[in-house]
């Protein structure tokens, strides 16, 4: 079966996270995490399918409580640290294809650990790769201090500038540069599927203020997700 506009959300969440152990579960004030990504996909609306790719039998039980599918277990080959993922995205692409002869032209892949994520936004995304028809289309977060002005430092921890052409230079005259937020990715599936990436030569940056994300790999990162959680008011 094959739809035009036929849109899926996938929200990968394997167990085996190291620097936060159990990542994607450990509640986020009273929830578990991964549930303001479930919750944020289904009350936006968009999507004909919302599941979640995972190799755990917890992390399922808790995405079925919070209203996901799991229609299926991820395999072990996407389940270790070197899958990439785009890797997992393509698994269940085909998965779906394969089992249930469902071919989503449109996805989205909703990071787990995004308990800032606004549906706004994630509907704006959608407007954006339908009218423009991009590639994909994500949201990116400018860098808080002007990357040209970069250190490095040698063997003996003396310093010099990884650009010193700019060492004159003012940080309001250096140009902006921007890094992934990693919260979600909408793609066109047939687009993906060739080019076995995100980012690509039609990708539109869906531009964030620094207080609307923020990347989750140790417990100071989950304090700041925290204090951002509360500064924008969503609890």
């Amino acid at each position: 079966m094959k739809q035009d506009n036929y849109k899926i959300a996938i929200i990968p969440a394997r167990g085996g996270s190291k620097r936060i152990p159990r990542k994607n579960i450990k509640l986020f004030f009273d929830k578990p995490i991964i549930a303001y990504s479930i919750e944020a996909a289904l009350e936006s609306g968009l999507f004909d399918e919302v599941m979640v790719s995972t190799d755990d039998e917890e992390i399922a039980e808790i995405a079925i409580k919070y209203g996901a599918k799991v229609p299926f277990l991820r395999s072990e080959k996407n389940s270790d640290d070197n899958a990439t993922t785009v890797d997992v995205i393509l698994e269940v692409l085909n998965q779906y294809k394969s089992v249930f002869n469902i071919n989503y032209s449109l996805g989205c892949c909703i990071y787990p650990t995004s308990p800032l994520i606004q549906i706004d936004h994630l509907k704006e995304g959608y407007e954006l790769l339908k009218s423009f028809n991009y590639d994909s289309v994500f949201p990116i977060v400018a860098f808080s201090y002007p990357v040209w002005r970069g250190l490095q430092i040698n063997e003996d921890n003396l310093v010099s500038m990884e650009w010193p052409e700019y060492y004159n230079s003012r940080s309001q005259d250096l140009k902006p540069l921007y890094h992934d937020a990693g919260q979600w990715y909408w793609f066109d599936s047939e687009i993906l599927k060739a080019e076995k990436k995100l980012f690509m030569k039609n990708s539109y940056g869906f531009i964030l203020d620094e207080n609307q994300a923020q990347d989750i790999d140790n417990e100071i990162d989950w304090k700041l997700a925290e204090l951002k959680f509360n500064l924008n008011n969503y609890k």
